[in-house]
């Protein structure tokens, strides 16, 4: 009898532990650790700023779905031609029920990512087996979709919504159920939205045409939805946001043609390969999973997944060469093509015999998260930059334009709470400029010692502490 519990309990322990929804919940959790942190972080607080500060514009100026606006655009308004701001009207949402805190988007992206992770395994699941969907969430979990699940940034929220649009495209197909029709142009099209480069993905649905066994009305009505799903994307990126450029003249994107993309790429092979080998995974054990997959792929002829990976890397492709250098230096552009390569390194696992293949599983995730885990602490050094909305409030009016020696990052002028210019050092120690600014409206100037500890004896000094300097600028 006592044997008997033995093994059902050991059975029950293995059901739970093959359960891709436990392992789901288990690094959700994980991943809450330190989720009320503000964007301090050393990994791209420039970003998570940014995509703060426009949802904390709509929370304190006014919610204006088609006119996100930042502070660091001097005398103008800030009004910025960027990506539909979706990911930041859930922030403003959260903080018209809860007051604005810094952290809200690290919470609204882990939660969606989350769900989009569950989808992801249920529709690789429907689309091959089991097997290689349980390795292949596995690995996207613990990739680098690890921490930017958890950032305020909506680049893992944009592809999360696409996969779990894909998926009740991909129910529609089978069930043909309008519900499903209806989620999947919602969902895919926030997808692209959020973020243009989710379209590397959505790229997969020209297989459908080649598919017998899908009625011919379905897959007229999904490419219907597809089409208009697309026309809005389209608008918005090549009318709106070119319409929000040359109005209030903010812009974010830097656009390349394709072939200065090229170029520019060509000059940065080994930054733009990294971002495959080691930025995707954040373990080299799973590219070389990858790269096996590749070969069992090729070897097994399967027709399916090859066109679909074909098509999806060949559009992905395009998008490296539309971004230039800045593929190349920032890894988070990895993240549309990473649950592809997540398929590919899933699907060689899936040959493996259960006990290797979570042997193999196990040390990916030690390594992956070994290489992740710095993120989720703030360094103390960087702590002080809290206070600096609290110095804003004492000593500067609400609508006084300030300068800030912040650089290219907007992170300081973020925690000022404050509109202005946030701008390098050089320009922070030449009067000049400094006199220029006041004549188009700044009325103070913010040190901030870390990148600049210089006095700057011109103007009055009303504040002296520790981390930063605040002068009255003249405007004689």
């Amino acid at each position: 009898m006592i044997r008997l519990e033995n093994i059902y309990k050991r059975d029950q322990l293995k059901s739970l532990l093959t359960d891709i929804r436990f392992w789901i919940v288990f690094f959700f959790l994980l991943r809450l650790i330190g989720i009320e942190n503000a964007p301090l972080e050393i990994g791209h607080n420039w970003r998570q700023s940014l995509t703060a500060m426009i949802a904390r514009n709509f929370y304190e100026h006014g919610f204006n779905l088609f006119h996100p606006m930042v502070d660091l655009a001097g005398e103008k308004t800030g009004v910025i031609g960027s990506e539909f701001p979706f990911f930041n009207f859930l922030i403003y949402l959260f903080a018209e029920v809860f007051g604005y805190a810094h952290w809200y988007g690290r919470l609204i992206n882990l939660i969606v990512s989350s769900f989009g992770l569950y989808f992801f395994y249920k529709l690789i699941k429907e689309l091959l087996n089991k097997k290689v969907a349980f390795s292949a969430t596995i690995i996207l979990t613990v990739s680098i979709w690890f921490t930017f699940s958890r950032k305020i940034m909506p680049d893992t929220f944009s592809i999360a919504l696409m996969i779990i649009g894909l998926y009740f495209g991909y129910r529609y197909l089978k069930e043909g159920k309008l519900p499903s029709l209806l989620l999947f142009f919602a969902l895919s099209t926030l997808g692209m939205l959020c973020k243009i480069p989710a379209l590397s993905l959505f790229s997969v649905l020209a297989l459908i045409l080649f598919i017998p066994t899908v009625p011919l009305i379905r897959k007229i009505a999904l490419y219907a939805v597809a089409i208009i799903g697309l026309l809005m994307v389209g608008l918005w990126y090549f009318y709106w946001v070119p319409h929000l450029l040359e109005t209030y003249q903010t812009q974010l994107y830097f656009p390349r043609t394709i072939t200065e993309g090229m170029q520019e790429v060509a000059g940065l092979i080994p930054q733009t390969l990294e971002k495959f080998y080691f930025s995707s995974f954040k373990s080299f054990l799973a590219f070389l999973c990858f790269l096996a997959g590749i070969v069992m792929l090729i070897k097994n002829k399967n027709k399916w997944l090859i066109s679909g990976t074909g098509i999806i890397f060949l559009v992905f492709v395009i998008f490296i060469f539309k971004t230039g250098e800045v593929f190349a230096h920032h890894n988070y552009y990895i993240i549309p093509f990473t649950p592809v390569m997540a398929v590919l390194a899933g699907y060689f696992l899936a040959i493996i015999p259960s006990k290797f293949r979570y042997i193999i599983l196990f040390i990916i995730v030690v390594e992956a998260i070994a290489n992740q885990q710095h993120d989720f602490f703030i360094k103390e050094s960087n702590k002080y930059r809290l206070e600096l909305e609290e110095l804003a409030e004492q000593y500067i009016d609400e609508d006084d334009l300030i300068v800030i020696n912040g650089g290219q990052s907007p992170q300081h002028i973020y925690f000022a709470n404050r509109k202005g210019w946030t701008v390098e050092n050089e320009v922070a120690t030449d009067t000049t400029v400094l006199d220029s600014l006041a004549g188009h409206g700044a009325r103070y100037f913010i040190l901030v010692k870390q990148r600049l500890n210089k006095d700057i004896p011109k103007y009055d000094q009303i504040y002296e502490g520790e981390h930063y300097g605040i002068y009255k600028l003249d405007v004689d």
